[in-house]
Order: C-alpha cells, then sequence, then structure tokens
C-alpha cells in the first residue's frame, strides 16, 4: 500500500489502524463523560430545586411565631 509516496508494510498499516481505533476509542469516551457530566449537574439542579421546595413548604406550614411542639 502506497500513502503519500511511502510503501507501508503489515506492520506500519497495523499500527495505523491500532491508533485509529485507538482514537475513535477517546471520542466514545468523551461523549460518555460529557454527557454523564450533563445528567449530574441536571440531576444536582433537580435535587436542589426539590429540597428548597420542600423547605418553602415547611416554613408555610410553621407556626407564625417560630414556635414547635407542645413546650415552645
Amino acid at each position: 500500500m502506497t500513502l503519500f509516496g511511502t510503501t507501508l508494510d503489515a506492520e506500519q498499516i497495523a499500527a495505523l489502524l491500532s491508533l485509529l481505533a485507538l482514537l475513535v476509542f477517546w471520542l466514545v469516551v468523551l461523549r460518555r463523560e460529557r454527557g454523564y457530566a450533563r445528567w449530574f449537574k441536571q440531576w444536582e439542579a433537580d435535587r436542589k430545586a426539590r429540597r428548597e421546595a420542600e423547605q418553602a413548604a415547611e416554613k408555610r406550614g410553621a407556626s407564625p411565631d417560630g414556635r414547635k411542639g407542645p413546650w415552645g
């Protein structure tokens, strides 16, 4: 096989194929990592929103003077 005027033997072709496979592998890993980071940020934002909604509900349900329980 000739590439840019250079004849490549079997070892060089195998090396090129392995480098290409490694590049594809790292692109897949990068894509999954970015997807995980995006999912985690969304999950964290949803968790924070749920927590803030719970805290707002607790404040609305509290007595006006802030006392809780039978002893104040």
